[in-house]
């Protein structure tokens, strides 16, 4: 970005040429070639549709444009300087890169249009050689001849060229709406019979010929670096161009629908010279001065938005960027970014087909002009303060002009739209490699986000109601100093976030609130992210800077949740080759069952997860307010890609000669459903007198990857440390408290 202003060569070009840029290329080649053949396929109705439903998503674009223009110095590189500043550099350049291409062609396409204003000489040929002459024995020198005056000329030329080719093209205009009905002496070739809608089923492939006519109005904003006053200029000459080309339309296919039969329109390709006054010659002559004032205007906006484009350094190689930045002269005329355009241009002239190309430009047009109306869109709806256009839009325009324009892609050519966008994900993905520092996708949603969120979050807190504590699901919040020393907690906390849950994890830094220990947080906090990026999970973290550990629990459990649900569950974690630390856990625990909080305790050992060993679960009679909390962990672990191999074992303690009770218990706790499962994934162990539980526990769950057991307040009363240190065998386990008995439905 930082080079942007250098692409400003200063001409200081007025309004005008924005207007002239953009009407000349609106009213041009697809004008004479193509709208008798629309409105004979269409009738009269059909090809007004054409126009509206083209100007629907071009006027929402020339709006977007004039509303972005007007809130950003814009400089040199016009739609791709509009793109990139909005969206950044990765999206901007991908999409850049597309307009571009879209240019040159385009530049091509009126060169092959160009030749067809020799169709006279092209007959003259046939007859007196009896040898049909290929239209590029005329587009290819005109070409030549076009790349020859511009590159030693530069854009100073093509605009005063311009006002004469537009001068010519008016005139033709006025000449064809003097002229009068043609006369015929069969009735079926009688004027006026085009008022209905034909031929639906080709709407969309006539459409897409014909597209390409209204998207000159942006034409003249790739000017940007040339002019005086862009914010001044651009939005007046891109929605002057753009009102007056729909008008003008509008009005030519009524005077083609009053002046020519349906016959004579699909029979003749220049059928406007046989309405206009003197149209023999002013109309081949208006054609030739439309498609070259339109190549005129492509030619001069295709190589600016190449040098912009290698301005910010988008290619992945130095040279190349600096040989298609470089400018010639005072005024910077983009030399040999207009030498590769027209390289692009020849190749497409050589195929010859104004239909084909048509077709390509209309995609890669549409990806554009979609671009633009969502930028605005999400301007809108994003509010960020530094949006304060002069001119302002409304967002149901820009979102109306980005759905249709991705709507007609599909309906026109569903093939080409695919190769569009598979051809676009590539460019981004290889820019997004060579530009790993600037703004990528996740920006440009960020502002929409931040609102949306904000919605829903207000939304939710308005519309809780007693029914939502049916729906369980966890939202736990973990805080500990030992984030960058233990992994394990991160790891559980994103297991139990993965699908089902939200978790929030906070690094806790001892100590008063100051500039050093902020500073100090950030640096881990950052880290911490960057772990979570490469690991690819949904745990948000944050850091927490308190004098002890228990004023930073009461501020951890009364922070409200950015999930919009209220936090229901805290985890604490404790290493168990240090088993003093859990004193401190024990200490707090009364605080966080005041706010009714679900107490999770994570013993961790130095063992490595075998998630081919599962996840058991031990259930007890005497502890079954923990029992649905424990099973559903147990599940909600599961669903983590982590645990593909895993599996979970649910284990049923009794008293000796209690087992037959116990299982009678359990199928009746299973039939009403307050059991999530089946009996068969339960095995019920009796004790005998000489074992203690935590002997049975080790026993089976020796080599388990995750034991969960449950707990009780009186055992912390009563036992307290000793109960949590007394599983040495066991390697990470999880502690269960539930603040009351989860039902689930």
């Amino acid at each position: 970005m930082a080079n942007a202003k250098a692409s400003t060569n200063g001409a200081g070009f007025g309004t005008a040429p924005v207007f002239f840029t953009a009407i000349s290329t609106i009213l041009g080649a697809i004008l004479f070639l193509r709208f008798g053949f629309a409105v004979g396929s269409l009738g009269f109705w059909g090809a007004i549709l054409i126009v509206v439903l083209g100007h629907m998503i071009t006027l929402p674009t020339a709006l977007a444009i004039s509303e972005i223009s007007t809130n950003t110095r814009v400089e040199g590189g016009g739609e791709y300087f509009i793109i990139s500043r909005s969206f950044g550099l990765k999206i901007g350049s991908t999409i850049g890169i597309a307009l571009f291409l879209s240019q040159a062609i385009s530049v091509a396409f009126y060169v092959i249009a160009f030749t067809e204003a020799f169709e006279p000489f092209f007959n003259w040929w046939h007859t007196a050689f009896e040898y049909e002459l290929p239209r590029q024995a005329i587009s290819i020198p005109a070409l030549g001849f076009l790349a020859l005056l511009i590159l030693k000329k530069g854009a100073n030329l093509g605009v005063k060229a311009l006002y004469v080719v537009v001068a010519i093209l008016f005139v033709a205009l006025i000449l064809f709406f003097a002229g009068k009905p043609i006369e015929a002496e069969e009735a079926l070739r009688q004027p006026g019979n085009n008022f209905g809608f034909f031929n639906r089923d080709n709407f969309f492939v006539i459409f897409a010929i014909c597209f390409p006519a209204f998207t000159g109005m942006t034409a003249g904003v790739g000017l940007s670096g040339d002019l005086k006053n862009p914010g001044k200029s651009i939005p007046l000459g891109t929605l002057g161009g753009t009102v007056a080309g729909m008008l003008v339309y509008m009005f030519i296919v009524w005077k083609m629908s009053v002046s020519a039969s349906q016959a004579d329109l699909l029979e003749h390709q220049l059928i406007m010279s046989h309405i206009a006054f003197g149209g023999a010659i002013i109309i081949p002559l208006g054609l030739a001065a439309s498609t070259i004032s339109s190549a005129l205007g492509s030619v001069m906006v295709a190589p600016r938005t190449l040098q912009a484009l290698a301005y910010d350094k988008i290619f992945p190689f130095r040279r190349v960027n600096l040989l298609m930045a470089k400018g010639k002269g005072k005024t910077r005329e983009p030399f040999n970014a207009g030498i590769v355009s027209f390289i692009i241009a020849f190749i497409f002239v050589a195929l010859g087909d104004v239909d084909v190309v048509a077709e390509i430009i209309s995609m890669f047009f549409l990806i554009t002009y979609g671009s633009l109306c969502l930028i605005s869109f999400l301007n809108h709806f994003g509010a960020p303060p530094s949006y304060r256009p002069r001119f302002r839009s409304r967002w149901y325009f820009s979102l109306a002009g980005f759905i249709l324009s991705v709507w007609v892609m599909f309906m026109i050519n569903p093939f080409y739209t695919i190769m569009a966008y598979i051809i676009i994900v590539i460019l981004y993905l290889v820019i997004e490699h060579y530009n790993k520092d600037q703004k990528g996708l996740v920006n440009i949603f960020k502002g929409a986000l931040f609102q949306l969120n904000r919605k829903i979050q207000v939304y939710m807190q308005k519309n809780q109601s007693e029914t939502d504590a049916d729906e369980w699901r966890p939202a736990v919040v973990c805080i500990s100093p030992n984030s960058l020393e233990r992994e394990k907690v991160l790891d559980l906390m994103k297991w139990i976030s993965y699908k089902h849950g939200f978790g929030t994890y906070f690094h806790y830094l001892e100590g008063y609130y100051s500039k050093q220990t902020y500073s100090e947080s950030r640096e881990i906090m950052k880290q911490l992210i960057n772990l979570q990026i490469e690991d690819n999970n949904a745990l948000y973290i944050d850091t927490m800077i308190s004098p002890s550990y228990t004023s930073a629990i009461a501020q951890v459990i009364q922070a409200p949740s950015i999930s919009g649900m209220e936090n229901n569950m805290v985890l604490f974690e404790y290493d168990k080759n240090k088993p003093e630390e859990i004193h401190r856990i024990l200490e707090n625990i009364k605080l966080t069952k005041a706010g009714n909080f679900d107490v999770c305790i994570f013993a961790s050992s130095t063992a490595s997860v075998r998630f081919q060993n599962g996840i058991h679960v031990w259930i007890r009679p005497t502890d079954m307010t923990n029992t649905n909390l424990m099973i559903l962990l147990g599940y909600i672990i599961m669903a983590h890609p982590d645990w593909h191999k895993g599996h979970i074992k649910i284990f049923s303690i009794c008293a000796p000669g209690h087992a037959e009770e116990t299982k009678q218990e359990l199928e009746e706790r299973i039939a009403s459903g307050r059991l999530p499962i089946t009996l068969t994934n339960i095995e019920i162990i009796s004790s005998t007198g000489n074992q203690t539980i935590s002997e049975i526990i080790s026993a089976r769950s020796r080599n388990a990857a995750l034991t969960i057991m449950g707990f009780r307040d009186e055992k912390i009363k009563h036992e307290g440390v000793h109960f949590f240190n007394s599983f040495h065998d066991i390697g990470d386990i999880l502690f269960v408290n539930a603040a009351k008995s989860k039902e689930i439905k």
